[in-house]
């Protein structure tokens, strides 16, 4: 798997590097019963999935991103919530946390924080890493909203203690803030051919549903909540 990022980063960041610096955030509204009118639907408890490319779904049809595959896995439950994507191409910890406030906007009732890709491609500090994400995690947890933290992998061109740094900060932060915590969200699916885009980084819409899969056996038990 190291091996295939690394033969990958190159491409990865000049793909970055062609995307907008910042795009809208799009959602999908999962309803699961009748609309009751604007004020009903502008009412209805969110899913947040804050995030970067792989989030955003880059290359894909927006039902095929995984935060919407996510949620047709919760209306299947019987709920019934708007899920946000605020995935955006090329973003660092650094620019999700700036538009945080945005994206917690609502009745959030869950969140999923998948950022660091970025920071890790660019080799940047772990440590502001790591406060970046240590900021969302308790913006998150002041207005009571659980969050699932989504991990990432940096590639090994940066040395083996960069990256041995950068994945103990997703394995600290689960510690320290007792989240749900999915190591490397990219499991089963990066370094293989078939489940990705042609540059070889990006999940195809059958990767997708691989991560979607392994967020959402983090994300289901919070959703076992009343609404």
């Amino acid at each position: 798997m190291r091996k295939f990022v690394f033969l990958a980063v190159l491409a990865f960041i000049a793909a970055c590097g062609n995307e907008p610096a910042t795009k809208p955030a799009t959602s999908l509204t999962v309803e699961t019963k009748p609309a009751g009118g604007a004020a009903v639907a502008a009412a209805k408890p969110r899913v947040v999935f804050l995030g970067d490319s792989l989030t955003a779904g880059l290359g894909l049809a927006p039902e095929q991103s995984y935060p919407s595959l996510i949620g047709k896995k919760i209306a299947a439950t019987g709920y019934d919530v708007e899920i946000v994507n605020a995935g955006v191409s090329g973003d660092t910890s650094a620019g999700g946390l700036r538009r945080l406030d945005w994206s917690l906007e609502g009745d959030v009732r869950a969140m999923v924080l998948a950022l660091g890709a970025n920071d890790g491609l660019r080799g940047l500090p772990t440590d502001e890493l790591k406060k970046n994400l240590t900021v969302v995690i308790e913006r998150a947890r002041s207005r009571n909203i659980p969050v699932v933290l989504a991990g990432m992998e940096a590639p090994p061109n940066f040395g083996p203690d960069y990256t041995r740094e950068f994945r103990q900060v997703y394995t600290d932060l689960a510690k320290e803030y007792d989240v749900r915590f999915v190591p490397f969200m990219l499991l089963g699916v990066a370094g293989v051919p078939a489940l990705n885009q042609g540059d070889g980084i990006h999940p195809n819409a059958r990767g997708a549903e691989i991560v979607a899969d392994l967020i959402w056996a983090e994300l289901e038990p919070l959703m076992r909540r009343p609404t």
